[in-house]
């Protein structure tokens, strides 16, 4: 068995392209590979599942000599403390054989002995950089099963999760939705609110280095392009107010919850006791 198995450890898996909107999720693996000591433990060639016209090979110049850098998905071991390892997975989605790709991941899963898989997203929507970005969670077991939720194309992190659940494996997924109105600029504050729900899904505080910063510019700059048009302010105040509404509703249908009921019920009971007893009365008055 390899050192780093004993410890405890969780996949985190982001893809180029379809899946990663802004670079919003796929930057998550940059930073912790940035943050934290790392090191590349596998990956899977190109050859066979790329097509080189979408996803095409790089020419890059080393010490005076040409080099092609093909397309390929790699994997990183990083330690985060003294009981929890991340394997990270990233690279461009493949175009052909998910199926195959998908197994190859999960062979790397298998060799490192990792508990859990969780996928990252980010997608393209209407809302508002002036409140938080939109974050959905979830399970892929209630993904295969839910048939309120997502119906339409998918791309290979559901895959991914579908095969890797099927081989009994615990799989989460999480996307963060970023405003469509910005363009395809990166989008730091996607970054840092995924970063956030993962430490939150792993139960420890992920370094956040300079994110919280970046998040701030990122809103700044946004901030400075509505002053320059109008009509994109208007657009924007609609979508802060349909956002508004749908957080009171939200919060509407938790209160009626009779858990949320009872809570209150007993907050209230709570707080009228202490009114009984006054001012400077003791339990015994």
């Amino acid at each position: 068995m390899r050192e780093e198995a004993k410890q405890h450890c969780v996949m985190v898996a982001a893809f180029d392209g379809w899946n990663d909107a802004c670079s919003a999720s796929t930057n998550v693996i940059r930073h912790l590979l940035d943050v934290y000591d790392s090191r590349e433990v596998g990956n899977i060639q190109g050859e066979g599942f790329y097509d080189y016209q979408m996803s095409r090979p790089m020419l890059c110049h080393v010490q005076g000599r040409r080099r092609i850098i093909w397309p390929s998905t790699k994997f990183y071991l990083v330690q985060i403390d003294q009981d929890h390892t991340l394997l990270l997975e990233m690279g461009p989605e493949p175009n052909y054989r998910w199926t195959e790709f998908c197994r190859q991941s999960i062979h790397m899963v298998e060799d490192y002995e990792v508990d859990s898989i969780i996928t990252l997203g980010s997608m393209f929507a209407d809302c508002p950089h002036t409140r938080p970005l939109p974050i959905d969670d979830l399970a892929s077991d209630q993904a295969l099963t839910d048939t309120d939720g997502h119906s339409g194309p998918i791309g290979i992190p559901t895959v991914l999760d579908a095969l890797a659940t099927q081989d009994g494996y615990t799989t989460e997924s999480v996307w963060v939705s970023v405003p469509q109105y910005l363009g395809s600029d990166e989008c730091a504050q996607g970054t840092l609110q995924l970063l956030e729900r993962l430490s939150s899904m792993l139960g420890m505080d992920l370094e956040q280095g300079n994110l919280p910063r970046k998040a701030l510019e990122w809103k700044a700059q946004a901030s400075v392009l509505l002053h320059c048009n109008d009509d994109l302010a208007s657009y924007v105040h609609r979508l802060e107010m349909e956002t508004d509404k749908q957080s009171e509703d939200q919060m509407n249908v938790q209160l009626d919850d009779p858990t949320a009921q009872e809570l209150v019920k007993e907050a209230e009971d709570f707080l009228r006791s202490m009114g009984d007893k006054g001012p400077g009365r003791s339990p015994e008055d």
